[in-house]
């Protein structure tokens, strides 16, 4: 049998997952740009490979804020904010610990969560992951932003379709069965409008995520862990304590930051 789906809530919004398997270590499947948990279940071929995870753990699988059977209807949300996502599915099942196993953008979100919460994280495992989806000065790779438009526009017309099979799995590109599942997937996953959303909130904030961590660490002295508000507002509740740092004007980065030091608990934030 399938497992049963269940909710909870992050903040404002209701958060869709799945419990199975029996395993010694508890591990969080952390989904790229779309997903459907229930809909992982109905092609073979994905519903052997999370059996298999369920064989050595207990699995946690859920959908992002705006995918699948989570809340869709979400203003854009930072990463930081989609990272509480698997908080709160984390203390949903009486998780203290967890592997974390993020693919494609849920390789950034799985890498946040694992510096933010350390003490939570057992292990970090990413799939087909990224730093930035742009190219830029020593990064070479990633999609222009011409491609990108052309993307987008894709996903407008295109959606529901077999969009980006190929590219991400060339090998069952020409399987009707596989076929008909992805065009299903995508539609079960999200409406064209937030595909397209989502498509280039991840394409803006992947290579802002990086912009941002890049210049607020320059600013740190030796020694020093500077993060910024949201990340502070985020890990509330975490035994962490921050001294105000004040604001800061980060370079290529719009407005200013306020940035706190992070302490070692024996002065208040």
């Amino acid at each position: 049998m399938n497992p049963e789906t269940k909710f909870t809530r992050a903040d404002a919004v209701t958060i869709a997952y799945q419990v199975y398997g029996s395993g010694e270590h508890d591990l969080i499947v952390v989904p790229g740009w779309i997903s459907n948990i229930e809909m992982f279940w109905e092609e073979p071929r994905v519903a052997r490979f999370f059996r298999n995870l369920g064989r050595f753990s207990r699995v946690i699988l859920f959908d992002k804020r705006g995918t699948g059977l989570s809340d869709r209807n979400t203003e854009s949300a930072t990463l930081e904010e989609r990272m509480d996502d698997v908080r709160a599915v984390m203390e949903a099942v009486g998780s203290d610990r967890v592997a974390l196993l993020g693919y494609s953008e849920g390789g950034p979100m799985s890498c946040l969560f694992s510096v933010t919460y350390p003490e939570r994280t057992e292990a970090l495992i990413l799939i087909g992951s990224y730093a930035t989806m742009k190219p830029k000065p020593g990064h070479p790779w990633g999609r222009s932003e011409e491609a990108q438009r052309a993307a987008q526009d894709d996903v407008m017309s295109k959606w529901g379709t077999t969009i980006g099979l190929e590219m991400r799995a060339p090998s069952m590109a020409a399987d009707a069965q596989f076929q008909r599942w992805w065009s299903r997937y995508l539609r079960m996953s999200a409406s064209p409008a937030s595909a397209w959303a989502l498509t280039n909130m991840n394409y803006e904030i992947e290579g802002l995520a990086v912009h941002i961590a890049a210049r607020v660490t320059a600013l740190a002295s030796s020694g020093e862990v500077l993060v910024s508000r949201t990340v502070k507002d985020l890990v509330a509740g975490s035994g962490l304590s921050f001294v105000n740092s004040g604001e800061h004007v980060l370079k290529g980065i719009p407005d200013k930051w306020q940035l706190f030091a992070v302490t070692d608990g024996s002065t208040a934030g």
